[in-house]
Order: C-alpha cells, then structure tokens, then sequence
C-alpha cells in the first residue's frame, strides 16, 4: 500500500506540545521552497474520518473503552488513508499529518492499558503504512497539558484523563523514537515557536530531494 514517489511525514507529541503549530508551519515553509504539499490531521482528513473526530475527542473521558477506541481510530485511519493520503502519495506529493498511527500506540496501545498486540494487529491487517518522517515535537507533560487546557476548546476529552496520561505518553513516545531511529526525529519544544520551526524545517530539507524528484514519475 506505500507509494514509491510521495513522502508521508507525520507529527506526534502530547497533548499542547505544539505539534500542530509546527505541521502547520513545516507545510508553508515547504509549498514555498516549491514542494507540493497536503497538510492534514487525524483523527480526521477525510469525509468519514472527521465524523469519527467528533465521537472520540468530545464527551465523557470514559465515553468510550480503549478497546473500541482502537475500532474507532483505525476505522478513521482506513477512511483516512484510502481518500486522502494515498492518492496524495501516488500523485508524488508531500503529505504532512498531525498525528498518524504512533498517537493510537500510545493513546489506546501504551498508556490506557496493555493492548499493544491489537493495536500492532489492526495496524497490520488494516493500515499497513508508516511514515517515512516522524517529527516528535518534544514537551514537558505539565507545561503541555496547560496550554491545552488553556484553548478551551470542545476536544478536550483526552486532556481530561489527566497529567498522568500525559507523562506515559511521553515516555512511551521517546521510547518508540529511540527504537525507530531511522525515520523518528525528536525536536524540543520548549522552545519559542520559530525556533522550533527552524529546526524542523533544517531535518524536513535534509531529507527531501528536490521538488522535481518527488513527483517525477517513477522509471
């Protein structure tokens, strides 16, 4: 299911760590070096997927158990992947996402009980893709939680379990960057924001090729 011509990069982090900000930002910087890129998120990027959104970010913490939180996210990743990431892949462009399968290791996998077999089972059976760039933008638990409770925003479902969670998840993140060297790159994010986004796009360059090899056609 990968495709030989687009790269798939992905964003991950706790809650408030700047993730999004920084997809954001890595997106424009790249559609100006002359890249074509499609910048999307998860839960969400398609149709379907956004519907979903709405079940598993709003509401109660214990709205849903973790094992139908898996069902949920890898029925939103499938819809996800088939609409929107891979026809981007196959027609050679850059696809950046806000969270992708690492975030449901850890959310459903890691740090809400042992499930990680049926995560890894889902994945394999369902997904099949990893990316080939992971930025994990890296955050203090107590400092990220904060700022996301300071959006007061509807999708605080998951910042509602607590700093707790937080700090399994970023423990269980660096873990998996550290035995996935080859595509994972850690950035501090304690940093002000251009900061960070210079450094992100310094590792974002170094990996590209130029524009015109990503969407030449292959042979």
């Amino acid at each position: 299911m990968s495709s030989p011509r687009g790269i798939f990069i992905t964003f991950e982090g706790i809650d408030g760590s700047g993730k999004s900000t920084q997809a954001r930002r890595l997106a424009e910087a790249l559609r100006e070096a002359g890249h074509e890129v499609v910048l999307t998120r998860e839960p969400g990027g398609s149709e379907g997927a956004e519907q979903i959104r709405a079940l598993v970010l709003e509401g109660d913490p214990d709205r849903w158990s973790p094992e139908t939180e898996i069902l949920l996210f890898t029925a939103a990743r499938r819809d996800h992947l088939e609409k929107r990431i891979l026809p981007a892949l196959d027609a050679g462009r850059i696809v950046i996402s806000d969270r992708f399968a690492d975030s449901t290791r850890m959310y459903q996998g890691l740090s809400r009980g042992n499930l990680q077999a049926q995560v890894d089972g889902l994945h394999a059976m369902m997904i099949g893709v990893e990316p080939d760039v992971t930025f994990l933008i890296d955050m203090d638990p107590g400092t990220g939680l904060a700022r996301a409770k300071g959006r007061q925003g509807t999708e605080e479902r998951f910042e509602d379990f607590g700093e707790g969670l937080q700090r399994q998840m970023r423990d269980g993140f660096l873990t998996l960057a550290a035995a996935h060297p080859e595509r994972f790159i850690v950035i501090d994010g304690a940093r002000p924001m251009d900061a960070v986004a210079t450094d992100v796009l310094a590792a974002a360059l170094d990996r590209l090729p130029a524009p015109a090899e990503i969407s030449a056609p292959a042979g």
